[in-house]
């Protein structure tokens, strides 16, 4: 190797206790719906006028960064890769702890833009 390459860092796995990820998970929800990550979400929303592709230019990574913010308090890398390794960890509590589950269920909600009503009614029979 030449002294102009650098080793690519590789990301530790980060391991948390089913509690350890119910307070991180408490409090990415807290810093999304304070003040300053409502405002940050709001005007990215506000923005984006529902055009799914704009969501995803504007809404997602305003919402990402906020996690972001959050996480690397708990080892994980201040980046997309930390948050999705995150979101990996709450999936597998999810089955185990019904209030990790009720909270990745709201955390999801800050991402998923509410579907438009179509006007469409489910067929009689």
């Amino acid at each position: 190797m030449s002294s102009l390459q650098r080793p690519v860092p590789v990301a530790q796995p980060v391991t948390l206790t089913l509690e350890q990820v119910k307070e991180a998970l408490g409090e990415v929800l807290e810093a999304l719906q304070s003040p300053a990550g409502s405002a940050r979400l709001e005007e990215a929303r506000e923005n984006s006028d529902n055009d799914l592709g704009k969501v995803l230019q504007l809404l997602l990574p305003a919402a990402v960064q906020i996690q972001q913010e959050v996480l690397q308090n708990y080892g994980f890398s201040p980046d997309g890769e930390g948050v999705l390794r995150f979101a990996r960890l709450v999936k597998s509590f999810e089955s185990q702890d019904p209030e990790i589950a009720a909270m990745s269920n709201k955390l999801k909600s800050f991402f998923l833009p509410p579907l438009p009503h179509s006007g469409l009614s489910a067929p009689s029979s």
